[in-house]
């Protein structure tokens, strides 16, 4: 008999603790409001005051110029001779009474300041809009700071998101509420890492006791019906006893199967789907020409990265129940892998029963097969395609499944590339 793998060690022990400092004044914790308080409020301030100095140094300077007298008094002996270059009216004023001369003094004095008062706006809206952007950028900067222990908490998940549980983010920085949730976090981590590792010691555990009797019993009832002399009553008993012993032991492999498949694959190496699915062809090319079920499709190169053992389980369930639940004349199974869209895709149609789309749901839950009994029934033990769908999901994919025109599926499974 062979020997069973030795179960997982003992889960491990916390090996990191948050770090959290008491603070003599609690009130006094630099929390993140009061940070961002701080920061934006200094900034406004600053702000203020760069905009107020320059429409001050503006101002003194249009005040400047408007002050200027706009005409000079060239002679007056006699005759008023004025010469101005920027009042053209009082150029020559010879011909000018007294109020049509202190009429286009005015007016010139009215013209140059609503020229300063002109400048003065224009200058201050380019000011107001340099200052604008130079806030924007900074305050951008300043945000991503801030915030950038929040990148640190969505690397980390992500990174556990992969299965990598022993990844902590270990935050280091002011006592604010970042982080205290980064202490949560690893925290909680931690948690789950013994929680998965005690998972593992237990299938590894359950392997090893359930799959031992029942691989006894299937010796020993082998041996029985190997015994020429056996009267056929317990011949016909041995073959039920064998017969129902091996379905037991495709439900333990199943359920374990099952168990190992819920998490996410750690060990990744490129595999072929269309090899894959290969492979399933041959496996069940004899059992489809005993039923008179036609395989069929192209398989084009589509390569992932993961676990080839569960990715062939995935088309081995899947060709199995196109072919086990097939129509008895004239049906027909099509497999087929490609690259969509940057994803794997293995699409297994079949002929079959009318499948209505509000039971397609239902086909994934475990023991749950199509208007047959959770038992007497010898086409499985109803963990197809619930392993089909941790599998899929364990590698970050999907399945769907939807009713075929005419009767039967189309099981479409998508993978990361």
């Amino acid at each position: 008999m062979a020997t069973t793998p030795a179960p997982p060690q003992a889960p491990p022990k916390p090996t990191w603790a948050p770090r959290r400092a008491e603070t003599a004044f609690p009130w006094l914790r630099p929390t993140i409001r009061i940070r961002l308080t701080l920061l934006y409020g200094g900034m406004f301030l600053i702000a203020g005051i760069l905009l107020l100095s320059i429409i001050y140094l503006l101002a003194a300077q249009a005040i400047s110029t408007g002050n200027q007298p706009p005409f000079k008094i060239l002679s007056a002996s006699n005759e008023i001779k004025v010469a101005s270059a920027d009042c053209p009216a009082v150029n020559n004023a010879t011909g000018l009474t007294l109020n049509e001369f202190n009429s286009a003094i005015s007016e010139c004095i009215d013209q140059k300041r609503h020229i300063a008062l002109d400048n003065l706006l224009s200058r201050s809206l380019l000011a107001l809009l340099g200052l604008a952007i130079i806030a924007f950028a900074f305050g951008y900067a300043m945000a991503g700071r801030v915030l950038s222990p929040l990148g640190r908490i969505t690397r980390t998940a992500r990174a556990v998101a992969g299965s990598d549980l022993s990844r902590r983010i270990e935050l280091d920085g002011p006592d604010d509420e970042l982080k205290e949730l980064a202490d949560t976090f690893d925290e909680m981590l931690e948690r789950l890492q013994r929680a998965f590792t005690a998972q593992q010691r237990f299938v590894g555990n359950a392997s090893h006791e359930l799959r031992t009797p029942l691989a006894i019993n299937r010796t020993l009832l082998e041996v029985h019906l190997s015994d020429p002399g056996a009267p056929v009553e317990l011949q016909q008993l041995g073959k039920t006893l064998l017969a129902t012993n091996e379905r037991s032991e495709q439900l333990v492999e199943g359920l374990l199967l099952l168990a190992r498949s819920d998490n996410q694959i750690v060990e990744r190496k490129p595999v072929d789907l269309a090899e894959v699915a290969g492979q399933a062809v041959d496996q069940v090319h004899a059992e489809a020409q005993a039923k008179g079920v036609e395989i069929r499709g192209e398989q084009k190169p589509a390569v992932v990265q993961g676990n080839g053992v569960l990715l062939e389980r995935i088309a081995l369930n899947l060709v199995q129940n196109a072919v086990r639940y097939n129509i008895p004349e004239a049906g027909w199974v099509e497999v087929t892998t490609e690259v969509q869209h940057g994803q794997a895709v293995l699409v297994v149609s079949n002929t079959g029963p009318v499948v209505p789309a509000y039971e397609i749901d239902n086909l994934f839950e475990p023991f749950r097969r199509l208007r047959t009994e959770r038992t007497g029934s010898d086409k499985g033990v109803g963990l197809g395609l619930s392993i089909v769908r941790s599998v899929a999901r364990a590698h970050g994919g999907h399945i769907y499944a939807q009713p075929r025109e005419g009767g039967g599926l189309v099981m479409r499974v998508t993978l990361p590339v």
